[in-house]
């Protein structure tokens, strides 16, 4: 399945790599490698996770406190937010994906 990310998501998914960069060296990579690998395993199986009331799907990460909210519209996968699970909750819910 094709996979998208909105640009506010890639937004998101830069700055917590540097953030995690000025932290520790090698923190960021360790961040943009858990997520590209998540959203390979999204790619493969955009329907495994549940749909939440809202219209999304999500899945946490393992290892770091994010998450990554997505939906399916079209045969794509459409990224909303790579969000930091204790901030803001569900800040990031009134994107759409362009029609």
């Amino acid at each position: 399945m094709n996979l998208r990310i909105l640009e506010e998501a890639e937004v998101e998914f830069t700055d917590a790599i540097a953030r995690y960069q000025s932290i520790e060296l090698g923190l960021g990579v360790r961040l943009k490698e858990e997520v590209k690998s998540t959203l390979a395993w999204i790619a493969d199986h955009p329907e495994s996770p549940r749909l939440r009331s809202l219209g999304y799907r999500r899945i946490n990460l393992k290892v770091f406190p994010y998450y990554i909210a997505y939906t399916i519209h079209a045969g794509t996968v459409w990224v909303l937010a790579i969000a930091h699970s204790a901030r803001r909750p569900e800040y990031w819910i009134r994107r759409s994906v362009p029609r």
